[in-house]
């Protein structure tokens, strides 16, 4: 899949230089923390990247990954992860972004959709550029955690509706220009997914209102569903390309249409 690349080490564990590399954006939580541990369980050499350094430097001592402070929204840092990543990535998992917020559009703070199509559009794009020329090297997959909103815009969600749906229009063109490469583009859209920040960070730290979210629903997905999804997609064989995969627990059939069993 792609030769040995030469990384620093994290803490006193020395990285194997002889596994091939994978790169996970928001790597400090949830989706991003639970496929960098899967995908070294799967035999990678991982490098986290995320803005708190603290977080993503113990789970690299634990994998033994590397760690990369990185705001996707910044050109030095996107580029430091760049060279941390070194000549060869085989997976790149675009993962970096959140939602903010769920006002209807006549109160829509729209300094905070600034920010979500920052992170979740213009990140991933910056990352994918700076990273592409390491996994077209080794012939490797790009992955991208977009979101059921995505597929559906729904009450409260114009911002990050519109900010997942560029990000979707994003993949699909990099598919189209890469269609005469070894190189894979595939999407994960998960749906209802209970993880400890996500909507937490959606509303501003209200503990109350951010698990109301999940009040009465019957095993929602967590962050472990949707890194086995994205372990799936990216260990397909090479001329397997998975377009799309949308994954919702089962108690949603659609973003509007959950069943509850109580509520409390």
């Amino acid at each position: 899949m792609t030769t040995p690349v030469a990384l620093p080490t994290t803490g006193n564990a020395p990285i194997a230089d002889d596994a091939p590399i994978a790169v996970v954006t928001g790597a400090s939580s949830g989706i991003g923390a639970a496929t960098a541990r899967r995908l070294a369980a799967d035999g990678f050499t991982v490098v986290l990247a995320a803005r708190r350094l603290a977080r993503i430097t113990a789970l690299a001592e634990e994998i033994g990954g590397v760690a990369v402070a990185c705001d996707v929204t910044s050109a030095d840092e996107v580029a430091a992860l760049a060279n941390a990543a070194g000549p060869q990535v085989a997976v790149l998992i675009n993962n970096a972004g959140g939602a903010l917020g769920q006002e209807p559009l006549a109160e829509a703070d729209l300094e905070r959709w600034q920010t979500m199509y920052a992170s979740n559009v213009l990140g991933a794009a910056a990352v994918t550029k700076a990273l592409l020329p390491a996994v077209r090297a080794a012939e490797g997959s790009i992955l991208f955690v977009t979101s059921t909103a995505a597929e559906t815009p729904y009450e409260g969600g114009a911002g990050y509706c519109a900010a997942k749906s560029a990000e979707r229009a994003m993949v699909g063109a990099l598919r189209l220009e890469l269609v005469a490469e070894p190189v894979r583009v595939c999407e994960v859209a998960p749906g209802m997914v209970q993880t400890e920040e996500f909507s937490l960070t959606r509303f501003g730290g209200d503990s109350e209102r951010a698990a109301a979210v999940y009040d009465g629903v019957p095993s929602p997905l967590v962050a472990e569903d949707v890194a086995e999804c994205l372990a799936w997609v990216a260990s397909r064989p090479p001329h397997v390309n998975i377009d799309r995969l949308v994954v919702r627990p089962r108690a949603q059939a659609a973003n509007h249409k959950v069943h509850r069993t109580s509520r409390t």
